[in-house]
């Protein structure tokens, strides 16, 4: 069973600057990412893909393989990962004349991921014959609670499904966001498909400590926070 991770790392970004050469704890989010690879013991080849020159050095010195530059049209802020993926995928088989079984997909900007979840995902795709595995966490916000408002009345986002119904936290039934720190894909599915989250897909649950995403400067102060949180 072959697995490859692909890390995806373009230079731009719209919200935090420049953010996955951030550095935390002496590492950056794209060294980080390549580092919970080579760790979680469970992938063959590491290929960050990247538009920026910077970031493949960095990720090539991290011990990733950066074989070819991502093009600069699948590098945009609206660009959604599928391409991304396939061109990762086409450009290799082109080159090489390899398919893997499973890809690894790892976003740099989930850097409180360790290496066992890596290695559980595969293993939950493995084990299973999987199309897709998805890392989750429990929601801290149900949508049972949630509202729309217009300005001046407040109606429930799910009509019927309010407090007055589930009006204790005990009584809601568990739900769970998506985290985006690990995707595992099963090959022939993407192929099959050119789509990514068709098919069988199963989830690996996470710890919400180790959930956080980097989107924003209040993400970065809160990752900041519990990388140092064992300091003095």
């Amino acid at each position: 069973m072959s697995v490859i991770a692909i890390i995806p790392a373009r230079g731009g970004s719209k919200t935090v600057q420049r953010k996955n050469l951030l550095e935390f704890g002496g590492s950056s989010l794209v060294a980080n990412a390549v580092k919970s690879a080579v760790d979680s013991k469970v992938c063959d080849r590491i290929i960050v893909s990247t538009d920026d020159e910077e970031i493949a050095a960095v990720a090539v010195g991290a011990g990733a393989e950066v074989p070819f530059i991502r093009p600069a049209e699948l590098a945009q802020d609206d660009t959604p990962d599928t391409p991304v993926c396939l061109h990762v995928l086409e450009t290799l088989y082109e080159n090489e004349g390899a398919m893997p079984d499973y890809v690894v997909w790892l976003r740099p900007t989930s850097p409180l991921r360790l290496p066992e979840d890596v290695n559980a995902a595969v293993q939950i795709a493995i084990e299973n014959g999987a199309d897709y595995v998805r890392s989750v966490t429990r929601a801290k916000e149900h949508p049972y609670w949630l509202k729309q408002f217009d300005g001046k009345k407040l109606t429930a986002f799910i009509p019927g499904k309010d407090e007055r119904t589930y009006y204790q936290r005990q009584s809601l039934p568990p739900v769970f966001r998506i985290t985006g720190a690990v995707d595992v894909f099963k090959i022939s599915t993407l192929m099959l498909t050119r789509k990514l989250y068709e098919g069988d897909i199963y989830g690996y649950e996470m710890p919400p400590e180790r959930s956080i995403e980097l989107d924003d400067e209040l993400d970065l102060m809160l990752i900041d926070a519990l990388m140092n949180r064992g300091d003095g």
